[in-house]
């Protein structure tokens, strides 16, 4: 039995349904001692992660292994004097001591700060700043160690460093150090309430907000594995995300680990549909979750046979339905798209024990109370549009939802006013209560006395074949207060033009309710984005006012 069903209480239905999940565990409860450990001592041999790279490099971890690793890194750490309450960066990509660093910053109480290896020195001294973090353990690779030291330098930060694999100037090798430290450890204690990990959001708009977790966040990741994702014991699941954002927590340790099913990890730096196939199909990954970019590049570059995949997932952005259904065609699988946030962990999905619906987020998680609501508290009729909120339902902020804003209690209370944990996501809900998204408040377009959400658009707009990649804003104009621009980076084998233009506006406009109109059309080699890949619409419409 999974070792989850320690943590919680489960009801499904007839059709293995999830209808109602309650959590739990012990005042103390930690994911290093109580989920590695423990699985460790029980079933030293299960298979926890399987990695490999570019180089054909390939590794293998049991639980046993990730256990051992994680108590000689926490070894390493304590030694350097990281203690209970220090907050340590890690911009490891995907290599595996990433996960040896995370176990042992959680079995030590320190808060573990993931980053993108991705980061500017600029980043690196705004994170250092705000953060107070005691340490940074970096990748040697993409110039990162550079990066860090001009930020340490240049903001005169007294931090220690440490690298992996490699010597690297200025830094101390944590890999040779794990080798050498002792392999036993005393159980550190820690509190469920204490800081367990941080992210820094993708700042679409002003500086990337710090996003506080306690010990009972992988906790709150159980039905997103094991109920949306359905990795299943004994089986493999592969969620392709850098250890830097959120994404990761949601796919490559917390809930897979506690429903049984190891993590495939694969080192890669420039995405290639086929070499994504061949990893899948070399470990037989049974379990898969992509951001909808790379199920649009699956889809246009053509879907290679997969046969060991029993289910898909997506996330993170909008997935017009001609993809599901061109994914479906190749595969015979189903995507099964999911909605949460930094904040959360799964709010909404397209869950086990239910049809899939193309293009919508999904229903609430039995997890937690969702709902809509209008400005004013009240609740919209179906098909209106209204914020997604989560509503606690004995009074206190559930499991899952994150616990405090770095520095920030102002921006905490706000967007906990009234009790109520309010997203900033907007989406309407149909009559058999499935939820469609429908963008960020400050993305929702006012054009004639309408509310137009960009995704709306941007669904129909990705379907034409010059289309790889497009946004959709509202610009000013006099006589609808605004009106809908349409932002496109063409496929290959297609030049902008004025015929080109029309043919996309046209195309569009005849599928599109009139006062969804496009009125203009912008071709661009590119779109400005976040570290995270998340397009920047508030500066496209800064640039456009």
């Amino acid at each position: 039995m999974s070792i989850y069903r320690e943590f919680c209480t489960e009801t499904v239905d007839e059709n293995g349904r999830l209808t109602d999940i309650e959590f739990h565990y012990p005042g103390n409860f930690n994911f290093g001692y109580d989920v590695v450990d423990r699985i460790a001592a029980e079933t030293p041999d299960k298979r926890a992660m399987v990695w490999c790279n570019t180089e054909n490099e390939e590794h293998i971890f049991s639980f046993s292994d990730i256990s051992r690793m994680s108590t000689k890194t926490a070894n390493v750490l304590l030694s350097a004097g990281i203690r209970k309450g220090d907050k340590v960066m890690v911009c490891l990509k995907r290599h595996y001591e990433y996960w040896f660093t995370a176990v042992a910053l959680h079995k030590i109480g320190a808060i573990l700060i993931p980053v993108t290896h991705m980061l500017t020195a600029e980043d690196f001294i705004y994170r250092l700043q705000v953060s107070g973090a005691k340490a940074i353990i970096a990748t040697p690779l993409n110039d990162v160690p550079r990066h860090v030291m001009d930020a340490v330098k240049g903001g005169d930060f007294n931090v220690i460093l440490w690298s992996v694999q490699q010597d690297v100037d200025g830094f101390r090798n944590l890999t040779k150090e794990i080798e050498e430290a002792p392999d036993t450890m005393e159980r550190q204690e820690t509190k469920a309430s204490d800081p367990m990990v941080m992210y820094f959001t993708s700042g679409t708009t002003g500086y990337p907000k710090g996003v506080i977790h306690d010990y009972t966040y992988p906790l709150g990741h159980i039905v997103t594995a094991a109920y949306w994702q359905q990795a299943e014991d004994n089986g493999l699941h592969f969620t392709v995300s850098e250890t830097g954002w959120a994404k990761a927590s949601w796919g490559k340790i917390y809930g897979q680990w506690l429903v049984g099913a190891a993590v495939m990890v694969f080192d890669f730096d420039n995405f290639d549909p086929r070499q994504l196939a061949m990893v899948i199909n070399k470990y037989k990954v049974t379990s898969f979750c992509a951001p909808p970019t790379i199920y649009r590049y699956l889809v246009k570059k053509g879907v290679p046979e997969m046969p060991s995949l029993r289910h898909t997932s997506t996330a993170g952005e909008y997935l017009n339905p001609e993809i599901f259904r061109l994914f479906k065609e190749k595969t015979g699988l189903e995507l099964h798209e999911g909605y949460g946030q930094t904040e959360s962990t799964l709010l909404a999905g397209n869950f086990r024990g239910m049809q899939a619906v193309d293009g919508s987020m999904g229903v609430p998680s039995p997890q937690y109370n969702v709902a809509l609501q209008r400005k004013d508290g009240s609740v919209p009729e179906t098909g209106e549009v209204g914020e997604i909120v989560v509503i606690p339902k004995d009074g206190k902020r559930p499991i899952g939802i994150f616990s405090s804003y770095l520095n920030n209690e102002e921006l905490y209370k706000e967007v906990w006013r009234g009790g109520v944990y309010h997203t900033g996501d907007s989406a309407w809900m149909d009559e058999n209560g499935a939820l469609w998204f429908n963008g960020r408040f400050d993305d929702i377009i006012k054009s004639g006395g309408f509310r137009i959400g960009p995704g709306e658009i941007e669904n129909i707009l990705i379907t034409h074949p010059a289309v790889l990649e497009c946004s959709v804003i509202g610009i000013p104009d006099p006589l609808r207060g605004q009106a809908i621009k349409a932002i496109i980076v063409l496929n290959e084998g297609y030049e902008p033009g004025h015929k080109l233009d029309k043919e996309i506006k046209d195309y569009c406009n005849s599928r599109l309710a009139e006062y969804k109109w496009i009125r203009t059309v912008e071709f661009v080699h590119e779109m400005p984005k976040t570290i995270s890949g998340k397009i920047k619409k508030a500066e496209q419409r800064k640039n456009n006012a």
